[in-house]
């Protein structure tokens, strides 16, 4: 009996740690990005009633605007895989509506230019792993599709092509998947796709939404955000679509999950202290 016992003890998953905060303001944030030397996060915040893109360290200190000068809203912002480029959105507010484009900047917020001009809501850009290409998300032709241009902003490429959304594309380390929410099948549930946009495989599935996919660094996993629990949690899957599991299991709303740069670690956002604050967690293996 000792025996089966402890083998029962061995065949159940290490729990994972309580998160660490490493934020206390409490202000609004979200979108949030762990740079790929694993030095600074990316994240949207509201501050002073304006939202932009915010930069700080992994320990939480230096919070700073990236983009002082931007007086219009922007937020959404990504690394380029080498850590020198940021993609944003760029809100060009007329009246009660915003004109949205994508920009690109240097990691410092110096040469700032637009790479997709607005059209449409225009959302969630994404560098490739290779920094040739833009990924990202555009209502152009009636409803959230997924669409690739060049670096300079030239090429436009649709990728997908369908009567329900599709949102929160994500590459995968080596470039050749992507993985994205979808409303296709009823619930929103996650995808993956090769780059050119053929080869459809269902990540999730269930009656619940999942959404905002972030590849772990060597691609076998994927963390993502689900309300399967009945609040938002942080999830992850293996690539496959195997092995989902409830990584903060907690009340509170957990969102915008990111891998470090060694792959052991996810940050995320929660509301779980009253405000809304970036923690780190241990991802058990």
């Amino acid at each position: 009996m000792r025996t089966i016992a402890l083998l029962m003890l061995l065949s159940v998953p290490a729990a994972a740690a309580d998160p660490a905060r490493v934020t206390t303001d409490g202000s609004f944030k979200q979108h949030l990005q762990w740079s790929p030397d694993g030095k600074t996060f990316l994240l949207t915040r509201i501050h002073e009633g304006k939202m932009a893109v915010w930069t700080m360290t992994a320990e939480g200190k230096d919070l700073k605007r990236l983009l002082p000068n931007h007086v219009m809203p922007h937020f959404d912002a990504s690394w380029s895989a080498d850590g020198k480029r940021v993609a944003y959105v760029f809100d060009e507010l007329q009246g009660t509506d915003g004109k949205l484009r994508i920009h690109v900047c240097a990691a410092d917020g110096s040469d700032d230019k637009t790479i997709v001009p607005h059209k449409a809501f225009e959302e969630s850009p994404r560098f490739a792993p290779d920094g040739k290409k833009l990924l990202w998300v555009s209502t152009r032709h009636g409803n959230p599709e997924l669409y690739t241009v060049d670096a300079e902003g030239k090429n436009e490429t649709r990728l997908t092509s369908e009567v329900a959304y599709d949102l929160h594309p994500a590459w995968s380390p080596d470039g050749k998947r992507i993985a994205f929410a979808s409303g296709r099948t009823g619930k929103q549930k996650l995808f993956t796709m090769k780059a050119d946009g053929t080869d459809l495989k269902k990540l999730t599935d269930g009656d619940h939404l999942d959404g905002w996919p972030a590849w772990s660094k060597d691609g076998r996993r994927v963390a993502f955000v689900s309300q399967r629990g009945g609040n938002y949690d942080i999830w992850i899957v293996n690539a496959d679509g195997t092995g989902s599991r409830n990584l903060t299991n907690h009340a509170a709303q957990d969102t915008s999950p990111t891998w470090s740069a060694d792959g052991k670690t996810i940050a995320f956002i929660s509301t779980r202290d009253g405000g809304s604050d970036v923690y780190t967690l241990a991802v058990p293996k």
